[in-house]
């Protein structure tokens, strides 16, 4: 039996679809969606299709950005001959927090897993090698601990090695299985002052 009318079910069905959103988080922001004045809904509704429309990948490291290059790439005070190859754009921003990283960066947007059926071909791993080929000192892995993160972790080792290019890897005290996103940041610094040469 539906307790809500067509629109507020729908509203509630379309949050609920969202990562991490259950029906009780789903029903409380249609609730609060639907008690918002009109002018903030409009607002909302506004910024989720501009940034749908608008948002892209970085040209250079394929971070999430509204322009052909993002911040990190265009600022010339950063370090580009050091690169940190991370799984997707939130632990990038995650390192960012630390504001001690004056590298670059390139996502990868995901990491290699057989079981879901996600191989090199699927994640941006032809455009880092591309990338490789300017002048680059070092290359930081640092996917998740995870098994596909260090599955990802030891393909990239592989196929870098031969170039001559130093390749290392963040140190653990990021926990095994643990997302970079939910780290907090001198976790990551200590990860990243004691990186490891692979």
């Amino acid at each position: 039996m539906d307790y809500y009318s067509r629109q507020i079910s729908r509203l509630i069905e379309e949050l609920s679809s969202l990562p991490g959103i259950g029906s009780k988080s789903a029903q409380r922001l249609a609730f609060h969606i639907l008690n918002m004045p009109v002018e903030h809904v409009e607002k909302l509704s506004s910024a989720i299709l501009e940034a749908r429309k608008k948002v892209r990948y970085c040209q250079s490291c394929y971070t999430l950005t509204d322009d052909e290059l993002c911040p990190i790439c265009k600022n010339t005070k950063r370090d580009h001959k050091t690169i940190m190859v991370v799984e997707d754009t939130r632990d990038l921003a995650a390192y960012e927090k630390t504001n001690k990283y004056e590298g670059v960066y390139h996502v990868l947007h995901g990491a290699i897993s057989p079981m879901l059926g996600i191989g090199p071909g699927d994640i941006k791993l032809k455009e880092l090698i591309q990338r490789l080929q300017e002048d680059v000192d070092e290359v930081i892995i640092a996917t998740n601990s995870s098994l596909e993160g260090e599955t990802t972790a030891m393909y990239i080792s592989k196929l870098i090695k031969p170039t001559g290019i130093k390749v290392s890897r963040i140190a653990s005290g990021v926990p095994v299985g643990g997302d970079l996103e939910y780290i907090d940041e001198m976790t990551l610094l200590r990860a990243l002052e004691g990186r490891t040469e692979l």
